[in-house]
């Protein structure tokens, strides 16, 4: 599964991308090696929280070759994951940092660096199966964080895949919860994307985070 990621040539704009990155670098990383390709998730594999993102940040997962890990927004979206016993660490620098999930997994709707953090549609379509084929692997969710409106068009394309349709679908919302009335769908967990446009002004406070996994946690026990 991780390696059918890796080895992804689905999307040559976003391949293209992420071997520039790579091969330009940005200053502050000029000594690192970069990751430069499609990025697997990350965690548990006996998860009951699968944690769903947008995509690797440019000089992030994309150099680090680990989900939310190397920039601001991990290390924001790991203090709230530790501070609910879901990461054995407050951030997330680097790939052999150390850092250990225990009932979650990290993963995103797109898995190459997408310019200017939006994916094209047809680049969300491509990326779907590898999300079907985390979850059908993990077996055990029971409730999907989504971090952003783009983590939350994914799990109802999920809902789709499993023959679940909701009309109309709810407008998303921090801190919705969605739990479907069907067996093989995990819950949902609205949340705003860790991104530093978000956390630097204050639409997503650090307390905020910590109720949404605070609430997952609860669901993924009941």
């Amino acid at each position: 599964m991780a390696s059918a990621i890796v080895s992804c040539e689905r999307c040559p704009r976003l391949r293209e991308y992420c071997a520039r990155i790579a091969r330009d670098k940005k200053a502050a990383h000029r000594n690192d090696t970069y990751w430069g390709r499609p990025v697997p998730g990350f965690g548990d594999p006996e998860a009951r929280i699968l944690v769903l993102g947008l995509a690797p940040a440019a000089h992030g997962a994309n150099r680090t070759g680990r989900v939310f890990t190397g920039d601001g927004s991990g290390d924001f979206l790991m203090r709230a994951m530790h501070a609910n016993g879901l990461a054995s660490r407050p951030t997330s620098r680097h790939a052999s940092d150390g850092l250990r999930l225990t009932g979650a997994f990290i993963a995103a709707a797109v898995r190459c660096a997408p310019p200017g953090n939006k994916p094209t549609r047809d680049e969300l379509e491509h990326c779907f199966p590898h999300l079907l084929a985390e979850l059908e692997a993990l077996g055990r969710v029971r409730v999907i964080v989504a971090l952003g409106r783009v983590a939350s068009d994914a799990y109802w394309k999920l809902a789709r895949a499993k023959g679940v349709s909701v009309t109309p679908r709810p407008r998303f919302a921090h801190g919705h919860v969605f739990e479907p009335a069907v067996a093989g769908l995990p819950m949902l967990i609205e949340s705003y994307h860790p991104s530093r446009q978000n956390t630097n002004t204050g639409r997503l406070t650090a307390g905020m985070l910590d109720d949404v996994f605070r609430r997952a946690r609860q669901l993924a026990r009941d």
